[in-house]
């Protein structure tokens, strides 16, 4: 008897998942660095007949396979990029045999897992009562997101409307600390506004902005903060740019990627209970919450400002509400913050606390063992990045750097912060543990030892 075509379907689902379950088994005894050697066995022409799934399956799971980071292992410390929390691994599967679209016409479940999951955000945050966005593929479509909609609010008080765009617009001014992420430079670009004009504010030792340093502020303003310094993970002073744009009607924008997080931790999130003074913020659930990429998150604290720069309609659509697509750049995208709903109710409030303090605790303890050794970690310890360097012997750190990423015991990479040259450490695994610990502080010793003596 011949298959149905969801049968079929099933079945090749089952072998895509008995290979992931063998990949994670492997994970933890394998190096973290990739196996490259045969990577260009991939880059072959395509088939005139197409090739059994057998045969697609193994070549993906052996050279592809072997090709991947060992990021959703525990000693990878290299860009903040999170592992995957298994009920939200688990939550990507069943998804993915779902096949939704986020629209309440299309997927209604999914959207209201979505619209629950950033309640309970907004929530865990402390944001304001009425903050509500919407899911997108990462911090730099909510930034532009964001941007955007910051754009829109600001050139209306200037009686521009909305639908001439930027023909003819006034001139609008960005101010922004000179450690800002580099893809909120991209969101700028993207949303038309340019960043040859950003008026920059000098930051202290830690890579926070000097809010006496901010310039006079006025209604056309756009003010872009940080909530996790790339390199320290440091936060800029909320409370005093919340007032002085609060003063001026100016509008303050957060990206707060990995670092929002912090806010739910006592200790390493105290520089951020001022942070519903914001009007929008943004907050990635595929690094701290340990989502599967990708899954970022545009907030804001006036959604009909949103919707009015990121709706649209179309003469084959009904209306529906709600309507993720209102809230978001795309018009049709994956249901990814189904997956934000599940990591959230596996871990409930005192499980985000906890990871959130462990990523701290285990950043606190490398800064440590490091200064032991003889490095020294210039910033204290905010959240879960630490920037580390050798002061009478810079120079050697890429060599330590690349000595123990070839050696498979962990990975992360190079840096350079305030004009020291170093390396850079990033924990944001859910799998990360004491021992994950151990093998990366041993092996950084075990470098130096051999490079400078």
């Amino acid at each position: 008897m011949q298959k149905t075509p969801l049968i079929v379907q099933s079945e090749a689902y089952l072998e895509g998942a008995k290979r992931g379950v063998r990949y994670l088994e492997q994970l933890s005894d394998r190096q973290v660095q990739p196996e490259l050697s045969r990577l260009q066995q991939l880059d072959r022409s395509l088939p005139e007949a197409g090739l059994p799934l057998q045969n697609i399956l193994d070549t993906m799971a052996g050279i592809g396979g072997e090709g991947t980071v060992a990021s959703a292992a525990g000693r990878y410390f290299g860009y903040v990029i999170g592992g995957a929390l298994p009920a939200a691994s688990a939550a990507r599967s069943l998804l993915s045999a779902w096949d939704q679209i986020a629209d309440s016409l299309t997927g209604p479940s999914v959207v209201q897992m979505e619209e629950t999951a950033i309640s309970w955000i907004v929530e865990l945050l402390g944001l304001p009562e009425g903050t509500n966005g919407a899911f997108t593929s990462g911090a730099t479509m909510a930034n532009m997101a964001l941007i955007v909609t910051a754009r829109d609010v600001l050139l209306s008080r200037q009686g521009h409307e909305r639908g001439a765009g930027l023909i003819g617009a006034p001139r609008l001014r960005i101010v922004a600390g000179r450690e800002i992420h580099a893809t909120v430079l991209k969101s700028l670009r993207m949303a038309g506004l340019g960043t040859q004009d950003i008026e920059w504010v000098d930051v202290d030792d830690q890579g926070q902005m000097k809010l006496d340093e901010v310039p006079e502020l006025d209604e056309r303003t756009l003010v872009l903060a940080q909530a996790g310094n790339v390199c320290t993970g440091a936060f800029d002073p909320f409370e005093g740019l919340a007032e002085k744009c609060r003063a001026a009607n100016a509008w303050l924008h957060v990206d707060g990627a990995f670092g929002l997080w912090a806010k739910v931790s006592e200790e390493a999130g105290f520089k951020l209970k001022k942070l519903d003074g914001a009007d929008s913020w943004v907050v990635d659930s595929h690094k701290t919450l340990n989502t599967p990429y990708d899954s970022g998150l545009a907030l804001c604290r006036h959604p009909e400002d949103m919707q009015a720069s990121m709706a649209i309609g179309a003469s084959y659509l009904p209306a529906a509400d709600p309507n993720p697509a209102d809230r978001a750049p795309e018009f049709s995208r994956s249901a990814r913050g189904a997956e934000t709903w599940a990591a959230l109710l596996s871990l409930g409030r005192a499980g985000v606390v906890e990871m959130v303090d462990r990523f701290h605790g285990h950043a606190k303890r490398i800064a440590g063992d490091l200064s032991a050794l003889g490095f020294t970690v210039p910033h204290d310890v905010h959240f879960n990045q630490v920037f580390v360097t050798l002061p009478k012997n810079e120079d050697a750190c890429a060599r330590i750097t690349e000595h123990v990423q070839n050696s498979g015991e962990a990975w992360f990479g190079p840096a350079t912060w305030q004009g020291k040259t170093g390396f850079r450490i990033s924990v944001s695994n859910w799998a990360t543990n004491d021992e994950d610990i151990d093998r990366l502080i041993a092996a950084i010793a075990k470098a130096k030892a051999e490079i400078v003596g």
